[in-house]
């Protein structure tokens, strides 16, 4: 008998000391015959693939087809694709981390997927399959009557489990910083190399523009050895649109975007990747309107909850360095940190931005020690206190440093 989807998924632990690389392997072997392989974008990086891959679906199922990624043809009448989205982690809810056409798929769709998956996989196959492995192929099973899916990698990119689909058509290079060194490498070029090892050869690829020059290098290098044709996106302000921006349409679109951003009160490093999702399309001979990202939201992606309140899922020292630049001054920080996260590098970057810190618990196996953050706090003579629950209509606030951070400021507002 098959177990309930989600008492079935809370048995299997989040995080593992070890990763089996080759499990999913032979997991997707069972699997493989048994469901459609719709073309896929594959996303790896170390910020901005959930943002970069909603946009990408999003803009997409907008879009008209193109008879050149061997999409089959739908209702005349209605030329939209159909699109899965699969990222990770979730912020409340599951369902948070398989959208298909707008929508967060439903509790029933998740049942009936799983029953199916569970009975192709078996018992024991099914059991010894991680969280993140066994949804992903989960979502795959979901995603078989789609047009097109976007995958975001959970961890690196060679070894990831989303990196088993085999009908792959582009993949996206989000930007790269440090980030879980214990599983991927103690430098940037080490880094970069596991995740565009996730190349297929023959295949295309895109880089977004990077914070660091040895991931170019390295891109162009893994490129040429698997014979992928490698793109990458123009990195320029989106306050100095006269300079040097080269083809007519980027300019355009970085036009539109700019007018976009205003409305929408998005920070450069969205428009930035809402210029590689474009430029993603353009390489998938998909016609997007930027315009239609007007209607978009990106919840968690520094989303204004309310008018002086901003919340972003963001947790390393990458995203701090793009979220300060965003910051207004004196912002209220509500925050904590995973144990293996640089929370001192954090601190030290949003500081010249930060009023004062409000710490926040949350639940997790890997929350780092709040006496640790206090006396990186201490260290950093900047002011702090632990969160209370109250907020002030004059204050400003930022909620990150994870997404249990953000979970547990949206939990504490339900309760009140």
């Amino acid at each position: 008998m098959t177990p309930a989807f989600f008492d079935f998924l809370e048995q299997k632990p989040l995080y593992y000391k070890e990763i089996d690389t080759q499990r999913i392997h032979n997991a997707y072997a069972l699997l493989k015959d048994q469901i459609a392989h719709p073309p896929a974008v594959h996303i790896v990086g170390t910020n901005g693939k959930g943002s970069t891959g909603r946009m990408i679906a999003y803009l997409a199922s907008q879009g008209m087809r193109n008879e050149e990624l061997g999409i089959r043809n739908r209702i005349e009448k209605d030329p939209k694709f159909s699109i899965g989205h699969y990222t990770s982690p979730h912020i409340l809810r599951f369902n948070e981390r398989i959208w298909i056409d707008g929508a967060e798929v439903s509790d029933e769709q998740l049942e009936e997927g799983h029953r199916r998956l569970y009975e192709i996989l078996g018992p024991q196959m099914s059991e010894e399959l991680s969280y993140f492995e066994y949804t992903t192929l989960l979502a795959l099973l979901l995603f078989e009557h789609c047009d097109l899916i976007v995958l975001e990698a959970g961890l690196g990119g060679e070894f990831d489990a989303t990196n088993v689909v085999e009908n792959k058509r582009l993949s996206v290079v989000t930007p790269i910083g440090l980030d879980h060194q214990a599983f991927l490498g103690d430098d940037i070029e080490s880094i970069a190399r596991t995740k565009c090892k996730s190349f297929t050869p023959g295949s295309r690829a895109l880089l977004a523009p990077q914070p660091y020059p040895e991931v170019p290098k390295v891109a162009r290098q893994v490129a040429q050895e698997r014979g992928v044709e490698l793109h990458m996106v123009k990195d320029f302000g989106f306050w100095i649109l006269d300079s040097g921006l080269g083809e007519n349409t980027e300019k355009k679109w970085a036009e539109m975007l700019n007018e976009v951003g205003k409305e929408k009160g998005w920070p450069d490093f969205l428009l930035q990747n809402a210029l590689t999702a474009l430029k993603a399309l353009e390489l998938l001979g998909i016609e997007a309107d930027p315009e239609a990202l007007r209607d978009l939201e990106l919840f968690g992606r520094f989303y204004p909850l309310r008018e002086n309140i901003r919340i972003d899922v963001g947790h390393n020292p990458l995203a701090a360095r793009v979220i300060a630049q965003a910051l207004e001054p004196e912002t209220v920080l509500i925050y904590n940190s995973l144990d293996d996260k640089d929370y001192w590098e954090v601190l030290s970057t949003l500081k010249p931005k930060i009023k004062r810190v409000e710490l926040i618990p949350i639940e997790s196996q890997r929350a780092a020690t709040l006496g640790l953050i206090e006396e990186a706090l201490e260290e950093l003579e900047i002011p702090w206190n632990c969160y209370d629950g109250l907020l002030f209509s004059h204050e400003k606030y930022l909620v990150f440093g994870s997404f249990y951070t953000v979970e547990a400021f949206l939990r504490s507002m339900e309760a009140d």
